[in-house]
């Protein structure tokens, strides 16, 4: 199986069951729509711009944001988050373009340009080589209307290379029948992990479910490299302590 292909089998397998990483799923796209929609209008960006969502999983952030009334494209490499991105998408009553693509070809199914991108939720760590990391911020790039924006989250690897945890802190989330509890195991290798997600619902009867996939650990500077050799003029970098969202974001200007 190819890299691209573990990848996309991931997210294909546990894209009915993404949602209990969430205490509250529709909950957290509304917040998280609101972060970024402070951060699109600090840059100058509001409900008119054209946005791709590049690596948009079931929805999270796309939904969110058409709520608010974005013009929303989104894009990802799972056919399967897709059709449950779509679902979400029409019970919520909001539209949204969805295109299936792999971000490091994005120029093969989409023509136009975006005044914003954005590929949040660690997405880029998935490029297992630096090369293949250019290659995908190239794509992007390519992507990104001149005097626009890519922004993006990934975890806050500086830290984590100094430790190599063996696993992600766990999420617990109790119920009125029970508690969901989400974690990440690591397996590292230099820079690149292996990691295995377990979620595990005891709601009425105990059920845990695990899925296997790898992440290379991408360091702030290095990123912000890649941003620059690519096309973009600038690149900021916000924390959660600023932005309230749980990951640092990174903003690189077209």
């Amino acid at each position: 199986m190819t890299k691209k292909d573990k990848i996309k089998s991931f997210y294909d397998d546990m894209a009915t069951q993404y949602d209990m990483l969430f205490q509250d799923w529709l909950k957290t796209t509304k917040i998280q729509a609101k972060i970024l929609d402070k951060i699109f209008k600090s840059y100058d960006f509001n409900e008119s711009a054209k946005l791709l969502d590049c690596a948009c999983g079931i929805g999270t952030q796309a939904i969110g944001l058409a709520m608010l009334g974005y013009n929303v494209t989104a894009s990802d490499l799972s056919d399967g988050e897709l059709q449950e991105a779509g679902k979400r998408a029409r019970e919520n009553g909001v539209n949204v373009s969805f295109k299936q693509a792999n971000f490091c070809k994005l120029s093969e199914v989409f023509s136009n340009k975006f005044n914003i991108v954005i590929a949040m939720d660690n997405a880029l760590p998935h490029m297992l080589s630096k090369e293949n990391l250019h290659c995908a911020i190239e794509s992007i790039s390519n992507q990104t209307d001149k005097g626009g924006i890519f922004v993006a989250s990934i975890r806050d690897y500086d830290e984590l290379l100094k430790q190599k945890p063996q696993c992600s802190t766990p999420y617990i989330y109790k119920t009125d029948k029970g508690q969901k509890v989400s974690f990440q195991a690591w397996e590292w290798l230099n820079e690149n992990y292996k990691f295995t997600q377990y979620i595990i619902d005891d709601e009425n009867s105990v059920s845990i479910s695990k899925f296997d996939c790898e992440y290379r650990a991408v360091k702030r500077e290095e990123l912000t490299e890649h941003l620059l050799s690519c096309g973009f003029t600038k690149v900021e970098w916000k924390f959660p302590e600023e932005t309230q969202f749980y990951q640092p974001i990174v903003i690189a200007i077209k």
